[in-house]
């Protein structure tokens, strides 16, 4: 009996002894993370926290703080992007407003002071104040605009439209000024209809902005294109020109918030780079995507895809 008694309490020892160990390595391991995550914490690095280790409750330890550094570390990097660009949209709004509001503080202090103007220098001014003030007002519109439909509170009314007849209808009101560019008109629209589930008012919008925008800024081309086809599972409309079109390194961010070139080729990439940006937001709300395709003098195209109604 005492010799039964004697083992077990062997046993016991040893059991002790190795649990003891183990907390001890454990703790110790404890520790090291501690460490390595402050280190990690303080030098703002995208080092992972490494610890060999045979004990499975720290490795799964282990694998959910590396994920949730390197989740922390994106969402530093997306809010000090996200800062970066409220800085360049505020310094490039303060630009664009700040020019035309010179120009008519400039002619209406001319009009009150100078008593000389003749009826016809005037209204040259007057002229000058209210082209000054409509610029004023269309940033402002858009930067609204901008803030709306990102704000997502608002929801489109969706209902079967025609495609062909707003392309057709879009083209057609522009008909006068794109001949009187010098352009010719290339449209490739199929006599069947083509339906797809949009709202007609939002759809007028983007395309009235990439057709007014080719034939201002893609005049050098002499064509401009609009063409439209089903395909198995979406619409596709492009506008197209063969204009000065965007450099490749520029093409995929020409549709981020506040982006703008040095050398554009119209205020969709200018000033406070909200053009593209809306238009981007609006396919969007059509459950569509947009994107652009650019070879310089060649052919730059934007490409609106939107899911095809199922008959």
């Amino acid at each position: 009996m005492i010799l039964l008694l004697s083992v077990i309490a062997l046993i016991l020892a040893v059991f002790l002894t190795l649990q003891l160990m183990k907390n001890r390595t454990r703790s110790r391991q404890l520790d090291e993370i501690h460490q390595a995550v402050n280190a990690i914490k303080d030098a703002g690095s995208l080092e992972r926290v490494l610890l060999f280790t045979d004990d499975v409750q720290l490795q799964r330890l282990l694998v959910d703080m590396n994920r949730l550094i390197e989740d922390t570390h994106q969402i530093d990097a997306k809010q000090r992007e996200l800062e970066s660009s409220m800085r360049k949209m505020l310094s490039n709004i303060s630009h664009d407003l700040k020019t035309p509001l010179t120009v008519v503080l400039g002619s209406t202090e001319t009009l009150i002071q100078d008593r000389r103007l003749s009826g016809e220098e005037k209204d040259k001014l007057l002229l000058k104040v209210h082209s000054k003030a409509a610029e004023v007002l269309e940033l402002i519109n858009k930067f609204f605009d901008l803030a709306k439909l990102e704000s997502g509170d608002k929801q489109l009314p969706l209902t079967p439209v025609n495609a062909g007849e707003v392309c057709r209808r879009n083209i057609l009101s522009f008909y006068d000024l794109i001949v009187s560019q010098g352009m010719e008109v290339s449209i490739e629209i199929p006599e069947s209809p083509i339906f797809l589930v949009s709202n007609e008012e939002t759809l007028d919008r983007i395309l009235n902005n990439l057709i007014s925008n080719a034939i201002r800024y893609g005049s050098e081309g002499k064509v401009l294109g609009l063409s439209l086809r089903a395909e198995e599972s979406e619409v596709v409309m492009e506008v197209w020109d063969r204009g000065k079109g965007i450099h490749e390194i520029h093409q995929d961010k020409v549709f981020e918030r506040m982006y703008t070139l040095e050398d554009s080729r119209n205020k969709f990439y200018q000033g406070s780079g909200l053009g593209l940006t809306i238009t981007k937001r609006l396919v969007e709300q059509l459950n569509g995507r947009i994107t652009l395709s650019s070879k310089p003098f060649v052919r730059t195209t934007f490409a609106v895809r939107f899911p095809r109604m199922k008959v």
